[in-house]
């Protein structure tokens, strides 16, 4: 795709993401798009193919927002892995209370095998975070799971807040799951020598997962065998 035909895209987009922040996806028609747009309708199928196609693509859009002020945010916090694990839910829930019509779009309408590159980075991120503490001692479930947990919880949260009225809505509820939830992966501080089996071989774990892609001297059976092990007595 060249530039300029790149361009006419994102400008769609962004006049797509007015109409749906405005009046949500029912808001998306395509005739709608192309007239704000100021294109045809047959111009905006050969750009996305139909509806589907454009809402896909709205969605790759908000997640493109998400991670940019994720990442800043993020940016500007202690280096402390587990303190970003709590900003990281705040910052989440608080993108999806701002824009409740592309959370929707993003997170209530996912579909197995069809999650744009930009959902996939923002998973990475959350995974990132966690092999971070894992590495720093202060984790007490392997980073999947740990993952899997958060990232439940903290859509859950958002989507729940977002199905109440604004006036009504208790934002305390959020604050007490995000501790509730964080708490049960984490340790409170990194784990004295011995004192914690299970924190400690999921610390080698999160090197040796950091570690494989710089030349470690095992064989593939060998690093399976060894992260076997160390799943077993992180329980």
């Amino acid at each position: 795709m060249n530039e300029g035909r790149r361009a006419a895209r994102r400008q769609v987009l962004q006049v797509a993401a007015k109409l749906l922040e405005e009046g949500g996806s029912e808001a998306v028609s395509t005739r709608a798009v192309a007239a704000a747009a100021g294109i045809t309708a047959p111009a905006l199928y050969r750009m996305f193919d139909d509806k589907d196609g454009l809402l896909a693509e709205l969605a790759a859009y908000g997640f493109e927002m998400y991670l940019a002020e994720k990442r800043e945010a993020l940016a500007l916090t202690p280096d402390d892995p587990v303190a970003d694990l709590y900003r990281g839910w705040d910052l989440h829930v608080d993108f999806g209370l701002r824009h409740p019509a592309f959370y929707m779009l993003m997170y209530g309408t996912v579909r197995p095998g069809r999650r744009p590159p930009a959902a996939d980075e923002a998973h990475a991120l959350l995974v990132r975070l966690l092999r971070r503490a894992a590495e720093a001692g202060r984790l007490r479930v392997p980073v999947e799971q740990a993952t899997r947990v958060i990232h439940a919880a903290t859509t859950g949260a958002t989507l729940a807040l977002i199905g109440e009225e604004p006036s009504q809505r208790d934002l305390t509820t959020s604050a007490r799951l995000r501790d509730t939830v964080i708490a049960s992966v984490t340790t409170d501080s990194p784990a004295s020598s011995g004192s914690d089996l299970a924190s400690h071989a999921l610390a080698l774990d999160a090197a040796l997962e950091t570690a494989l892609g710089t030349g470690v001297p095992l064989r593939d059976t060998e690093t399976a065998l060894l992260r076997e092990w160390l799943q077993q007595l992180a329980g």
